[in-house]
């Protein structure tokens, strides 16, 4: 059985919550236990498994423009900053130390 590790961060990709779950297990479920305790943001840059009308809600209640690309499958196309959506690479570099920090057993972050 594998695990998926579900994050927020800052801006600069520093970690500021997370969240696990079974690898089988949609990213809905991430995102539900992490909307409530999302701090204060103007965006939130999010790669398409987290693409829900209800979660693009709660963030938008919160005063969180989401910048989440549309699921291949959704009928109708939805709009998204992709010069912004740019800057989620700082989260797969934040997940790639965090990899690295266990493999070497030191804090790489």
């Amino acid at each position: 059985m594998n695990t998926k590790l579900h994050a927020v961060a800052d801006r600069n990709g520093r970690p500021l919550d997370f969240f696990m779950t079974a690898g089988q297990i949609s990213d809905y479920t991430g995102a539900a236990a992490l909307l409530d305790s999302l701090p204060a943001a103007q965006w939130m840059l999010a790669d398409r498994g987290y693409d829900a009308d209800w979660f693009r809600d709660g963030l938008e209640e919160k005063g969180i423009k989401p910048c989440i690309p549309g699921r291949k499958s959704r009928g109708k196309p939805v709009k998204y900053n992709k010069r912004k959506y740019k800057g989620r690479n700082r989260i797969e570099i934040m997940f790639g130390r965090l990899k690295q920090g266990l493999e070497t057993g030191r804090n790489t972050l």
